[in-house]
């Protein structure tokens, strides 16, 4: 009897050695980790929310708010001077949020400055955790050290309720570029400012090969990202139209921009540009949202 438990003893310790000299299956996520491999890359869910230029035609704030919540979206993307106050007592009583408001300034050598509505509505936006997204047009002899005073100056505005500030990349302006962006918020160098990749601009003034590299080089830096539907070829001589349609129109593929931002962990909000597309807000606000639900299956 006991050569028989021996028996058994040894042959229990030989398999569990056995087991672990076994290497890693393939397709098992541990060997896939040590890999480094992109295909295993978690799908990250994250927010919607609609850019107000693409609710113009809608009229009431009331009605907004409901068409944003009726067709899934998470929120809304403002601007100072229009009622933030009045927008987001609606906006609570659907549980959406404001995520954005859309900040002008002026990088100037005699007259630099950002809208003051700001000032006078900072503490409305608290509530939400609204994000100060900041767009900084070039003017006389505009530089960098002219840029990042400013900069400074409506971060401590937004550190004081205890928000955000992010660089707005648009075409023609001084923040024209990714790279602008990222060049300033280094330059910065503080947590409550960062950048956002802008689809639409990013076309406008640079090459879709050079996608990938631009969004991971700005992944540290990133708190925003929006993106709409686009034609996809030369697209810097491309008018807006093309540039800008509601998602999942046109040839550009979206999947290309989430999987990026899914490998480089972005779990942050993404707005829906939606300037100057033609139509029923509330139809093209729909599509957008059948399209976002597709990309995100």
């Amino acid at each position: 009897m006991m050569r028989i438990v021996i028996s058994l003893l040894l042959l229990c310790c030989c398999a569990a050695v056995a087991a672990q000299d076994t290497p890693c299956p393939a397709g098992d996520p541990e060997s896939s980790r040590d890999k480094g491999s992109v295909s295993d890359t978690k799908k990250i869910k994250r927010e919607l929310h609609a850019f107000d230029n693409g609710l113009t035609r809608i009229k009431s704030f009331k009605e907004k708010a409901a068409v944003l919540k009726e067709l899934g979206y998470d929120g809304i993307c403002w601007r100072p001077g229009a009622k933030p106050d009045e927008m987001l007592d609606l906006l609570d009583k659907h549980g959406l949020r404001m995520l954005s408001t859309y900040v002008g300034g002026r990088v100037d050598a005699e007259n630099p400055g950002f809208d003051k509505r700001l000032a006078e509505e900072i503490e409305t936006y608290r509530k939400h955790g609204t994000i100060i997204w900041l767009n900084l047009g070039r003017g006389k002899d505009a530089g960098d050290e002219i840029a990042v005073k400013l900069i400074n100056e409506v971060a401590d505005l937004a550190a004081r309720a205890g928000l955000e500030v992010v660089l707005y990349p648009h075409v023609g302006c001084y923040v024209e570029t990714v790279e602008d962006a990222l060049r300033l918020a280094k330059k910065v160098g503080r947590p409550n400012v960062g950048m956002s990749f802008n689809l639409c601009h990013f076309l406008k003034t640079d090459d879709e090969k050079n996608l990938e590299a631009v969004l991971k080089k700005s992944a540290p830096h990133m708190k925003l990202v929006s993106i709409n539907g686009s034609d996809s070829g030369d697209t810097r001589k491309m008018s807006w139209d093309r540039l800008i349609q509601p998602l999942g129109d046109g040839t550009f593929d979206n999947r290309k921009v989430l999987k990026i931002l899914d490998e480089i962990g972005y779990a942050g909000p993404i707005g829906l540009q939606c300037y100057s597309i033609q139509g029923d807000d509330r139809a093209n606000l729909a599509r957008s949202m059948t399209a976002w639900r597709k990309l995100n299956r």
